[in-house]
């Protein structure tokens, strides 16, 4: 089974640079491939669209900085669009389980920024990870890995924090069935009550909540483009954020261990 191991990290201001160039090249491949994807009347192929937007642009003067980052993160690029094509239609004729899922959008500079190394372009030494052209980066180790990665994501949050997520191989912990059923009484005030008398209580959202709000009215009320309604925008990110790193410290993985108290990093099953 696939899980992915998360885990922050605080780079260098010339290593931040460096991955805003990065996440730059990687955005304007993927737009670059789905504005031709959308005008073609057929899907290209990965092949087809990175000679396109990686190879042949590299040589011309608008895409030359192409080639002052790794390669590798923009063929992924064209990659994760293909998958997410594929995901498109297959949710379109039902064979595709869940909610329906939508056609790829094109990236903004303001959004979740990202960019996926494959095995090749990067290692880890000791408890240090190389990114090629990006350098050592020394993320916040909450746990070892419980085996070689296949592939790590830098990610940039709205908030401008930065993380490494790496995809690994776990194998699930299995427990025996018997005599291990339990009731549960769910609740508003405690959110659940078991039979053998344990409790989980329900969180409390509601400050944060009122502060959303109240960032959001300033954040309407000012000009576009402005610093400080890019300052606002930030701090609206940072709140989103900590509900979130809130919800996933309440989320239960029982397949995975669970990470220390206090840490930045956390699993996801794949």
């Amino acid at each position: 089974m696939k899980a992915r191991f998360q885990y922050r990290f605080y780079p260098t201001d010339q290593q931040q640079q460096s991955l805003a160039q990065l996440f730059g090249c990687v955005r304007v491949v993927w737009n670059d491939a789905l504005a031709i994807c959308k005008q073609s009347e057929k899907l290209s192929s990965n092949n087809d669209l990175q000679k396109l937007v990686i190879t042949q642009a590299k040589k011309t003067d608008e895409r030359s900085w192409l080639s002052d980052v790794s390669n590798i993160p923009l063929q992924q690029s064209v990659a994760d669009l293909g998958v997410a094509w594929l995901n498109f239609f297959d949710s379109l004729k039902g064979k595709r389980k869940g909610k329906k899922v939508g056609s790829p959008k094109f990236k903004k500079k303001t959004q979740r920024q990202s960019a996926r190394f494959r095995i090749g372009g990067f290692s880890i030494k000791g408890e240090e990870v190389y990114l090629a052209k990006i350098g050592n980066v020394k993320p916040i180790w909450s746990r070892y890995l419980p085996s070689a990665p296949s592939s790590v994501t830098v990610i940039k949050d709205c908030a401008n924090r930065y993380f490494l997520s790496f995809v690994v191989e776990v194998e699930p912990i299995r427990t025996d069935a018997k005599n291990q059923s339990i009731g549960i009484d769910l609740g508003i005030k405690t959110f659940a009550v078991m039979s053998n008398g344990d409790k989980a209580i329900s969180p409390d959202y509601s400050n944060k909540d009122r502060k959303i709000r109240k960032l959001q009215r300033k954040l309407a009320r000012q000009q576009k483009g402005s610093k400080r309604r890019e300052i606002t925008r930030l701090r609206i990110a940072k709140q989103h954020n900590q509900l979130a790193d809130k919800y996933m410290d309440i989320k239960k993985q029982p397949t995975l261990a669970q990470p220390f108290r206090g840490c930045a990093a956390h699993t996801d099953s794949l």
